[in-house]
């Protein structure tokens, strides 16, 4: 495909509301980097490009993340893992609920005064609402789900033997952590062994382990 071509297809994807060609400055460095390299005029070097990677992997980056393939040097099965963003925002439900029954609570005990500000005229009551009741609720589930746990993260990835998704949870609750950056997982799908690593974020089987 000619760059003329390339920057119609672009266009006309653009067009269309599609998410593929809204990409960071990093994203951009990233596949033009792997073009070059398959071309076979590398414009940066391994340990750039693995430290590039490396770092749309951690803001989340969709197209570094690929599916189950082999390594042909270190002769194993891997994928990569990807963060989970609606189970991490689960997270946070019990704590909303909770804040949302104190914030009731307390309502009650002042003899609705906030149900009192909340039905004020406009626009006192648009005010009251979106700056201060929702951001103290907000604010008080949020204290909440951090004070029970911390350092969270919802892994999901690909099982490198049969590609069903899987999820593994990283952080502490309340006192007790699962101790380390890795995770052994099983699949739910055929019961394959694997191991979630969070500092390189990827799937791999254990030693021993068939793919």
């Amino acid at each position: 495909m000619s760059n003329e071509e390339f920057d119609n297809l672009k266009e006309e994807l653009m067009w269309e509301g599609s998410s593929v060609v809204m990409l960071s400055s990093d994203e951009q460095r990233f596949l033009e980097a792997s073009m070059a390299y398959v071309s076979g005029n590398p414009i940066m070097t391994d340990e750039e490009y693995d430290k590039l990677k490396m770092k749309l992997k951690m803001d989340g980056s969709e197209i570094v993340c690929e599916g189950p393939r082999c390594s042909l040097r270190s002769k194993k099965v891997y994928s990569d893992l990807a963060v989970d963003y609606f189970k991490m925002f689960l997270l946070n439900v019990p704590a909303t609920v909770v804040a949302l029954g104190l914030f009731f609570f307390l309502d009650d005990l002042t003899g609705f005064e906030i149900t009192y500000l909340l039905e004020l005229p406009e626009p006192f009551s648009f005010i009251f609402t979106w700056f201060a009741a929702v951001p103290a609720i907000v604010y008080l589930a949020l204290s909440l789900t951090k004070l029970i746990i911390r350092d969270s993260l919802i892994l999901k990835g690909p099982c490198p033997n049969c590609g069903t998704e899987n999820t593994s949870f990283f952080g502490t609750i309340l006192s007790i952590s699962n101790d380390g950056s890795t995770n052994n997982v099983k699949c739910s799908g055929c019961g394959t062994a694997m191991v979630y690593d969070s500092s390189t974020r990827l799937i791999t089987l254990p030693e021993g382990g068939n793919a």
